[in-house]
């Protein structure tokens, strides 16, 4: 008997976040399923079904194969850059003496700021008559268009989303530098250990947890980028930064083809979770082979 109430009891508490799940997820997805074999143009109330003809559409789009390859291309700047210097963070706040929370806070505020202000801080500051731009062309006779060509715009945004998450992924990775025991440096600094192989030998495989972690999010957060991309760029320039978000806004909300705009969301979704998916292997065979794991 107290098993079935303790049972009943754990599903009445579960059920709001199930609830949760049904509303937002569940529902939307099996809508999504059924939008994508349509027609609908987000308007009108009738709409007709067109089978497999969105996904085949889909996969011969040139918006389609600019958002995948965008997507691994800002994978390959993006991550190292996000956890190189989130562990610089960490360790700086690892080795201070006294006010490690109030330091960590301070870094972590970026994350809290709004996409769409710092996208039009970041606009702002670097047009064409922003004083940065004039004091480059006046003193060094620079004309820079740092959101004219892919691989700046891509490097802009990457750098501005790098700043917005550092410090979340600092907190996690400074929480696994305080979870390793001292008295490891301390022995290994009695048998000679230098600081690189006391990082390599000692750090690296005792943070692996937090920092698979965040290579995993990271990752993530790639499949995912929106905001920054269409405040400065709107996808261009010639597709440079067309996002998987990108480019589904402007089939579903300026080219109204909510029906084609859902068999790519679709698409994005099988392409994100078997990338990841594979990563994560990737990354958990790397630290078995390491003996970390």
């Amino acid at each position: 008997m107290r098993t079935k109430n303790n049972n009943g009891m754990g599903w009445l508490f579960a059920s709001p976040y199930l609830l949760y799940g049904l509303i937002f997820f569940l529902i939307p997805l099996g809508w999504s399923f059924y939008l994508s074999i349509t027609d609908w143009n987000l308007i009108a109330p009738v709409f007709h079904h067109v089978g497999l003809d969105n996904f085949i559409k889909a996969l011969k789009s040139p918006g389609v194969h600019a958002a995948f390859f965008v997507t691994f291309k800002f994978m390959i700047v993006f991550v190292p850059m996000v956890i190189a210097s989130s562990l610089i963070v960490a360790l700086v706040v690892h080795g201070l003496p006294r006010f490690k929370g109030l330091f960590l806070i301070g870094f972590f505020l970026p994350y809290l700021a709004s996409g769409v202000v710092s996208s039009f801080i970041v606009k702002g500051f670097l047009s064409y008559n922003s004083p940065v731009n004039t004091f480059l062309r006046g003193q060094l006779g620079l004309d820079i268009n740092w959101l004219g060509t892919p691989l700046s715009a891509l490097l802009l945004v990457a750098v501005i989303i790098a700043w917005k998450f550092t410090g979340y992924y600092a907190l996690i990775l400074t929480s696994g530098f305080e979870s390793i025991n001292q008295e490891i440096y301390e022995a290994a600094a009695i048998d000679g250990v230098n600081g690189w192989q006391r990082f390599w030998r000692i750090t690296l495989p005792l943070l692996y947890p937090a920092l698979f972690t965040t290579l995993i999010l990271s990752i993530g957060v790639t499949f995912g980028i929106f905001t920054e991309v269409y405040q400065l760029t709107g996808g261009g320039p010639n597709f440079g930064t067309n996002t998987w978000q990108m480019e589904i806004y402007k089939q579903a909300f300026q080219n109204l083809s909510a029906g084609y705009a859902s068999a790519v969301a679709l698409i994005a979704s099988v392409v994100t979770f078997i990338s990841i998916f594979i990563i994560r292997k990737f990354l958990e065979m790397w630290g078995k082979r390491n003996g970390w794991t």
